[in-house]
């Protein structure tokens, strides 16, 4: 049986110095449709995989009619 979980945040998520190959930090998340409360699971992302993210959610949100990118 497969559950389902629910992303709440990432918390801390830094790296030692800017030209880091890895980040820590904390994921929040809750399992769908439970009464437990959230977990918080420290995790070790490399720089690859927050690239391939990167792209990722930018296509996904660029294709989203309600997303207005922040101003900077």
């Amino acid at each position: 049986m497969s559950h389902q979980w629910e992303l709440l945040g990432v918390r801390g998520l830094a790296a030692i110095d800017e030209t880091a190959e890895e980040f820590t930090g904390t994921m929040l998340i809750h399992r769908t449709g439970s009464g437990e409360p959230v977990e918080a699971i420290q995790v070790r992302v490399k720089r690859s995989i927050l690239a391939e993210l990167l792209g990722t959610l930018s296509r996904l949100l660029q294709r989203s009619t309600r997303f207005t990118p922040p101003s900077r």
